[in-house]
């Protein structure tokens, strides 16, 4: 029997699980956003959070949060979040501008807004691949606001552990073209095989001069981090206890694994960027973010 409830409501897909995940992501925007040294602007992200009773009442502005940035959710994660987006909206920016890539595919889009909200040049195409379910609540967000995309828009709603490689190609993806890649917060909530499969589709796929930008936690053992304040105050104050949702089996060396196929890779912490941009997380003691890293790499032109 088929679920059509999401179809009417557009809201399902993303009020349990790993979708509620991209409702706290768009929180953490809509903050940054509104912040008078923001990194990234997000003006959609605020109406996602609205427009799902499971977010409704969470705040999209940080005078809204009691403690302010000493809350560890809205103040030092939600900064996390906002610094990730610059560093992945320059990522993707200077893959098309500068490296000539005309297709980006978002790997579990989410409530990414990246094709109505980035200067794109003309030609560009955005595949955004997701549930169908999420991407009929974005759609039906968006769809009530007076808003356009500022490239050629492609949903393409299917898992990501199905073959999602089909559905791409079959919604006009040229594979003999370069293309920018994004994995953005979404790794580590996949099975260590369905992590393995994307990365060598990503290969197969990707003419050369193509890029992919990725997420990875290089922690061991995550449970080490159950006590940091980033996953407590996230369970305690909104319900989601990411550690459930992440998955435990031992992660593959996807970095590794692209540089063996000839992708040239470079790995960076968050605070790296911290440092460079004046603005985000710093290193703290039993440190959910300590294990994050953020992957780039660039496959060679033949």
């Amino acid at each position: 029997m088929t679920d059509t409830t999401h179809h009417k409501t557009g809201v399902e897909g993303v009020e349990g699980g790993v979708g509620l995940t991209a409702l706290m992501v768009a929180a953490a925007r809509a903050i940054e956003t509104h912040r008078h040294d923001s990194l990234a602007q997000d003006i959609y992200a605020e109406h996602f959070v609205h427009a799902a009773p499971a977010s409704a009442d969470w705040p999209v502005r940080i005078h809204q949060v009691e403690d302010g940035d000493a809350n560890p959710l809205w103040g030092r994660f939600a900064r996390y979040f906002g610094l990730r987006t610059r560093v992945l909206d320059d990522f993707l920016l200077h893959s098309v501008r500068a490296r000539g890539a005309r297709q980006v595919v978002l790997l579990g889009a989410g409530l990414d807004a990246r094709a109505f909200r980035l200067d794109w040049p003309p030609g560009c195409v955005i595949f955004e691949i997701d549930r169908e379910g999420v991407l009929a609540f974005k759609h039906k967000v968006l769809g009530g606001l007076p808003t356009t995309p500022k490239a050629a828009r492609v949903p393409i709603p299917v898992d990501l552990r199905a073959d999602w490689a089909a559905a791409l190609t079959d919604a006009g993806f040229d594979t003999a073209a370069p293309s920018a890649w994004l994995a953005e917060g979404l790794l580590f909530y996949l099975p260590n095989t369905s992590e393995t499969n994307l990365i060598h589709t990503v290969d197969r796929l990707s003419a050369g001069g193509s890029s992919l930008a990725f997420e990875v936690k290089l922690d061991k053992d995550l449970l080490e981090y159950r006590d940091s304040p980033l996953y407590t105050a996230t369970k305690h104050q909104i319900g989601i206890d990411l550690l459930n949702l992440f998955s435990r089996e031992p992660r593959p060396d996807s970095t590794g694994d692209l540089a063996g196929k000839g992708w040239t890779t470079t790995v960076h912490t968050p605070f790296d960027y911290t440092r460079q941009h004046g603005r985000g997380p710093h290193p703290e003691h039993n440190d959910a973010l300590a294990g994050n890293r953020w992957v780039f790499a660039h496959k060679p032109r033949p």
